[in-house]
């Protein structure tokens, strides 16, 4: 069984991270991860995040209120444990303006590095605290996974992948996609939110079944 698999998702949205490993474990389960495509496509929590971003417990507390956010950030330390992630909420300061984090994503998908940088950029964010809206800090990334600095900087004022990120945004939309992870696999069939593990292996069975029906 082999597999292209379609991912919009924020690098600031912890339920993207929970669905990686989720969708990680069950490609793993049925031995097929090393013969999986997966393509990270941009969506952006807040577009209109000011360009040096917001300060976190702020940006918390106008959208959910202060106590809510505080009971949010608890479920989700719980759910990230189940699934060995360590979010490390209380080391946030920032909230960040991801377009530049898209654009490096995209470059490096031209390098055949999405993957490992969108892994970095999750760990830099949720364990390690770091402003992944910073150009010094994603050029560190960037370069921890084997990315050539002065290119990934040269990628984060680029005109073309601003662009190109746009684009695919307005494609997200288009498809009437209001909220991430949303998963396409093989262009054909999509799974939105993080579903877990045992229900990606029963829709991922069933869909190459040698009795599923196949698309016309």
């Amino acid at each position: 069984m082999s597999l292209t698999i379609s991912v919009f998702s924020d690098v600031i949205c912890p339920w993207c991270l929970i669905g990686k490993r989720r969708l990680e474990r069950a490609l793993d389960q049925l031995s097929i991860r090393n013969s999986t495509t997966v393509e990270w496509l941009p969506f952006e929590l807040n577009p209109n995040m000011p360009p040096e971003g917001m300060e976190r417990a702020r940006y918390r507390a106008q959208k959910f209120g202060a106590d809510r956010a505080a009971t949010l950030d608890a479920h989700l330390r719980e759910l990230g444990a189940a699934e060995g992630i360590s979010f490390m909420f209380d080391c946030i300061q920032r909230t960040p303006n991801t377009r530049c984090a898209h654009m490096l994503i995209a470059y490096a998908g031209r390098q055949g590095k999405a993957d490992p940088l969108v892994e970095a950029l999750f760990r830099a964010y949720f364990e390690h605290g770091r402003d992944v809206g910073r150009e010094d800090v994603l050029v560190d990334v960037a370069a921890s996974v084997g990315l050539d600095p002065d290119e990934a900087a040269q990628a984060l004022v680029s005109e073309r992948l601003r662009e190109l990120v746009v684009e695919v945004e307005r494609r997200a939309s288009d498809l009437q996609i209001a909220g991430v992870p949303f998963f396409i696999v093989d262009n054909a069939w999509a799974v939105s939110g993080a579903q877990t593990t045992e229900q990606w292996l029963a829709a991922l069975n069933e869909r190459h079944s040698p009795e599923a029906p196949v698309d016309p």
